[in-house]
């Protein structure tokens, strides 16, 4: 019998080996992973199967057909089967076990019958069955003992996601999009109920918990536990849901052995599915998948968006379709509780691009505008690299209340622990860090005392907004009439458009200009340039005067200010500056102090599109994190006759290295 958990994780693993051949390495999970449930769920049916059975009897000598909630009971689980098999019986009979198993998986309860249909189980019976598997692959399960008391929850959700995350390493999928390291988890956790940790200690507190993206169900089940812990009396009714139909599965079999409802764990995507669209939740956690597209469910969201405004999920903006995190985040605001009612406090974990990513037109930036103006945003966390199993990327923990204690209005607490990890002994796909348990309370004790330290900065909501205002300078141009100019009238659509008689007496015209002469001002060369078309007798549009310019003008610094009509300076787009105010600051003033005296002849340009839509200000508001500004520390480079030293020393030992080799 296989004992420790270290060792059940090898062995399940090891079982694999089996299906080489017969399988392609990516289909491996679509056995082990059903299997690896089907086990655990049959270890808890078994030690009360006879009390089912019996009593499964007399419900049908009774003729009533509801005979869930009694085999339940009898059961002493949410789970039953009432066959009178079991993995070591299925295996005594070979012949007849792929029709026995099928039989046995079908007397499962409703709830786990839906399990398997998500696995689509059936198909691998077969199929294991026709290539003489079957037998040996069960006869290798049913050594295991996955009962709770031999295997506990969390232990078994190790087992689930390590499986999970060498099968996708096998198949070249995204690990990420599954599970989330434990101590992650464990620091999430900690940092959304810090504050809440009085009223959980309550008798009879009774809270919800919610994850949009819940995979296995790891962080549901750490949530659980630490209340658990804080509080046996507490009553934490945990919810979720999930695309993935595997991870789906466990995770609805997880709920089942613990006693929880598994119908609070909803299947399907939850922005086109919402599981739960009615409903709003004390906390939320979620660790959605980096970087990834939601162009094939575009239409749907950028409808709800457009038609429901804030009155949907995503009024404030949608990301660029290339990263939906920010629309996880929105989902998960769209669904928290008022303040009035108690509020609701959220972490979510998000690479450094929805933090910093696009300008103040952007989706991005409007989604953090509509955060921080709302002042939801409490604290984000700088998370060591290397700390997840598919990416080695820096990633950052966000928590976010709608019912922010007094201390913390209006601020931001930004938390640097991008150094504080131990190294692992042996790495797990990219995952080479982890965070130990003193890293997480030290983190813990930061965010709760509000500390100002070497890894914390405390902020105002406005430091991290700023208005954009264009800077224009005038426009210098100096032209001169020379055939290779004149030729390249060709490349100008207003010129060619014309008649091509028309073109050859415009160019005619315009060589009886003197090609040796610079004009540096543009009113002087037009003027000349008229007086040649009138001795030529030719009506030239202004489009084509526009065309000339073009092609017999250059920049030249030198050259006198064009102006329009009206007189005034026009300006040169090549020497457009976009200037970021920050919060607070009135833009005139700031552009007389800071751009002004530096820059000659430059100007604000006030159009009414450089206004900011919500506030009519000049200047369009943008937000943005950026995390590393705020925790950069100045190195002074080293003294010169140190590198001149290293300098020598390299030379030295090239030269070496090229008299060994000529040798």
């Amino acid at each position: 019998m296989v004992e420790n958990f270290n060792e059940k994780a090898d062995f399940i693993w090891s079982i694999a080996d089996l299906l080489r051949g017969d399988y392609k390495q990516s289909e491996y999970q679509k056995v082990i992973l059903p299997l690896t449930v089907l086990r655990r769920l049959d270890c808890v049916t078994k030690p009360n199967k006879e009390n089912v059975l019996k009593r499964y009897e007399q419900l049908q000598e009774q003729g009533i057909e509801n005979v869930a909630p009694s085999l339940k009971k009898a059961s002493g689980e949410k789970v039953y089967n009432t066959s009178e098999y079991t993995f070591e019986s299925l295996c005594d009979d070979p012949e007849q076990i792929a029709s026995n198993l099928q039989y046995y998986i079908n007397s499962f309860d409703e709830e786990t019958k839906e399990i398997f249909d998500k696995f689509d189980f059936n198909h691998q019976i077969q199929r294991l069955d026709e290539a003489d598997l079957l037998f040996q692959v069960m006869q290798e399960f049913a050594e295991i003992d996955l009962h709770p008391d031999a295997v506990p929850n969390e232990e078994m959700g190790y087992i689930y996601e390590e499986l999970i995350r060498k099968f996708n390493e096998l198949s070249n999928e995204t690990a990420g999009e599954h599970f989330t390291p434990r101590e992650v988890i464990e620091l999430m956790v900690n940092l959304i109920f810090d504050e809440d940790d009085e009223a959980l200690s309550e008798e009879g507190a009774v809270r919800t918990v919610y994850d949009p993206a819940c995979g296995t169900g790891g962080m549901l089940s750490v949530a659980e536990n630490y209340v658990r812990d804080l509080n046996e009396g507490a009553n934490l009714h945990v919810f979720g849901q999930e695309l993935n139909p595997e991870s789906y599965a466990i995770c609805n079999s997880d709920m089942l052995i613990k006693g929880q409802e598994p119908e609070n764990i909803a299947y399907g995507n939850s922005f086109t599915s919402d599981g739960f669209p009615d409903k709003t939740f004390d906390y939320m956690l979620s660790n959605p998948p980096f970087g990834v597209s939601w162009k094939k469910i575009k239409e749907e969201i950028e409808r709800e968006h457009e038609e429901k405004g804030f009155a949907g999920r995503f009024g404030a903006g949608t990301p660029r379709v290339s990263d939906g995190a920010l629309l996880f985040l929105q989902h998960m605001i769209s669904k928290m509780k008022p303040s009035e009612d108690g509020g609701s406090r959220i972490a979510i974990v998000l690479n450094e691009s929805p933090l910093f990513t696009g300008g103040p037109n952007s989706g991005e930036s409007a989604i953090r505008r509509w955060i921080i103006e709302n002042d939801w945003l409490e604290a984000i966390i700088g998370l060591p690299e290397h700390l997840f199993y598919n990416t080695g990327i820096h990633t950052y923990v966000l928590i976010l209340s709608n019912k922010k204690p007094e201390h913390r209005k209006g601020k931001i607490q930004l938390i640097d622990s991008r150094q504080m990890y131990d190294e692992m002994d042996e790495s797990l796909g990219e995952k080479r860090h982890k965070l130990s348990e003193h890293h997480i309370e030290e983190v813990t004790e930061i965010f709760g005392d509000l500390e100002t330290n070497g890894r914390s900065r405390v902020l105002d909501n406005d430091e991290f907004g700023y208005r954009r205002i264009v800077i224009d300078r005038p426009l210098r141009l100096s032209f001169q009439a020379t055939d290779e100019r004149i030729e390249s009238l060709d490349e100008e659509r207003a010129f060619t458009n014309r008649d091509n008689d028309v073109q050859e007496e415009i160019k005619n015209a315009l060589k009886d200009l003197d090609s040796e002469k610079k004009w540096m001002d543009r009113d002087d060369f037009i003027t000349d340039v008229e007086i040649v078309f009138n001795m030529h007798g030719l009506d030239v549009r202004r489009s084509v005067y526009n065309a000339i310019e073009r092609a017999l003008g250059e920049r030249d610094p030198e050259a006198e200010i064009v102006t329009d009509s009206n007189g005034k300076p026009e300006h040169d787009t090549e020497l457009r500056n976009r200037e970021r105010v920050p919060l607070g600051k009135d833009p005139r003033k700031y552009f007389e102090q800071e751009v002004s005296p530096y820059v000659e002849n430059a100007w604000i340009n006030e159009n009414s599109k450089y206004y900011d839509d919500n506030d009519g200000e000049l200047g369009v508001v943008g937000y943005e994190i950026n995390f590393n500004r705020h925790f950069y520390k100045y190195e002074p480079p080293r003294p010169i006759n140190e590198i001149n030293k290293d300098i020598d020393d390299l030379s030295k030992d090239i030269s070496r290295l090229l008299t060994e080799i000529t040798k």
